[in-house]
């Protein structure tokens, strides 16, 4: 699947956790970018749309975390919104730059959200 969005829609509809669906894509993100990190040619024609699939995805994480209704703490939105604003700027500079070290940042917080989305909350963890 190569929309972001669309991957998120299907997995909703099918009752996924949220949680783990994030943090999968991110993932599968990250996993792309590493791609380009390990054979590194800016010339790739696979190199903008996986730019443009990670870019999709904490789009969607921004529109959720600025969404009046999230149900997250003012700053954990605050945070993510943050890094997402840094995402869009990171992206431009891979972007216009020969510098395959530029996409360690896009990759290391997509590993590292995805991390975290991967716990379980004590909220997640029954009862006996």
């Amino acid at each position: 699947m190569a929309n972001p969005a669309e991957a998120y829609g299907k997995m909703m509809r099918h009752g996924s956790d949220p949680r783990e669906l994030e943090g999968t894509l991110l993932i599968k993100a990250a996993a792309k970018l590493q791609k380009h990190r390990d054979n590194w040619d800016e010339r790739s024609p696979d190199l903008l749309p996986s730019l443009q699939y990670n870019r999709k995805l904490w789009s969607i994480f921004a529109a959720a975390v600025t969404d009046a209704e999230s149900e997250l703490p003012i700053e954990v939105r605050q945070n993510l919104a943050n890094l997402a604003v840094f995402v869009f700027k990171q992206t431009l500079a891979v972007q216009t730059s020969s510098d395959p070290a530029k996409l360690d940042s896009l990759i290391n917080i997509n590993r590292q959200i995805a991390a975290g989305l991967f716990q379980k909350t004590p909220d997640s963890v029954p009862t006996p």
